[in-house]
């Protein structure tokens, strides 16, 4: 079972790759009974689903956490193209460690990073490794051999405004080239080549040469879910956003990247939605209406550097939540090691065991009632 995201730091050479695993069996409960294998359908009409070893497990109510499928596989060339040196992708425990090998490896030209045109797990991701590539180049003295080149397939570097305007500046000031519009559609790793399609002119396409590539890979639900009745007209598990709970099956509930609750798809997120699933379960299992409200919320700590960070913490309507009574749109030294050292911490023994269901009652607190 892995922490993933620490891997935005292993891939930058801060942290190690082994510290974000633990054996699957170490962190379910006691008392949960472990089914090795996957599921194969979903009959929520009959309350069971069948596993790939053919086996029907009935249920009484049913949580479906499957989280996000990566879909390297939609860009020519990949995977097999990770076979290659000098590109990396910090979202598969098979190629992190390939990003910080290209990234030692590099000794001048284009790095390049990619953001695809699907929805994505920890949307700051794609980024965050581009300003730690531009630490590690600067200290190595490598700098200044380098274009370092955010190609997205985004409009804008950052969803929430105030967090794209600090950004924008850091963008600005260490020299990083942001190609808008940008979506990868092909990878010729025996000729450290990129090929984009720009999104804005339909047709047209621009090959970039590199000499270290991140890919961060489309992705979408995964086939079990898109097939099954509970999916909405994109593959999503369809659950009322306020209260996870599966708009049509008032037995099933959603949580995580596999749902279509409108918010970015953090572990952030998956905390406080696990804080309200927890209380609409308990109700609906006592025949009452749900009353708790999950309000979108979500984080995305911004590394800016191997010691900064930007805590972005914002709601469904993408306007900031912040936990600290102070500005977190600054790049911050506590916030990095808050990121790097704390959250582990929180996930393994918080989250994970049940004590965590996010900052809420810390931003109250921080707030002095202020805030929700």
């Amino acid at each position: 079972h892995y922490y993933q995201p620490l891997w935005t730091l292993v891939g930058a050479g801060a942290k190690q790759l082994s510290t974000s695993a633990r054996p699957t069996a170490s962190v379910i409960p006691s008392g949960v009974k472990w089914i090795k294998s996957s599921v194969k359908q979903f009959y929520p009409d009959e309350n069971c689903v069948y596993t790939n070893d053919g086996k029907k497990i009935s249920y009484k109510y049913l949580i479906v956490a499957l989280g996000i499928k990566l879909n390297y596989d939609q860009i020519k060339g990949l995977p097999e193209g990770f076979g290659y040196p000098h590109i990396g992708s910090n979202y598969s425990v098979e190629t992190v460690e390939k990003t910080w090998k290209g990234l030692q490896d590099f000794k001048e030209g284009n790095a390049i990073f990619t953001f695809p045109n699907t929805p994505v797990k920890c949307a700051g991701a794609p980024q965050k490794i581009m300003y730690l590539s531009d630490a590690y180049l600067r200290k190595t003295g490598k700098r200044s051999k380098a274009n370092i080149i955010f190609n997205t397939s985004l409009g804008v570097i950052f969803a929430v405004q105030k967090y794209a305007n600090a950004l924008e500046k850091i963008v600005q000031e260490r020299n990083l080239h942001v190609n808008y519009k940008h979506n990868l559609i092909e990878v010729r790793a025996d000729k450290q080549e990129a090929v984009f399609e720009k999104l804005d002119s339909a047709g047209e396409t621009v090959v970039f040469e590199y000499e270290m590539l991140h890919v961060t890979p489309p992705m979408g639900p995964h086939d079990v879910l898109m097939k099954s009745p509970l999916a909405d007209a994109g593959g999503w598990v369809d659950v009322d956003k306020d209260t996870l709970q599966h708009k049509k099956y008032p037995n099933v509930f959603g949580i995580g990247d596999c749902t279509n609750l409108p918010t970015s798809k953090t572990a952030a997120a998956v905390a406080g939605q696990s804080a309200v699933l927890d209380k609409t379960i308990s109700m609906v299992m006592k025949n009452q209406t749900p009353k708790t409200k999950y309000d979108g919320y979500t984080s995305c700590p911004l590394v800016t550097s191997y010691n900064t960070v930007i805590l972005a913490e914002f709601d469904y309507n993408g306007q900031p939540l912040e936990t600290f009574p102070v500005n977190q749109s600054k790049e911050r030294r506590t916030m990095y090691y808050m990121k790097s050292d704390l959250m582990p911490i929180l996930y393994w023994h918080g989250l994970l065991k049940g004590f965590w269901g996010g900052p809420a009652p810390v931003r109250k607190l921080m707030h002095l009632g202020l805030k929700k």
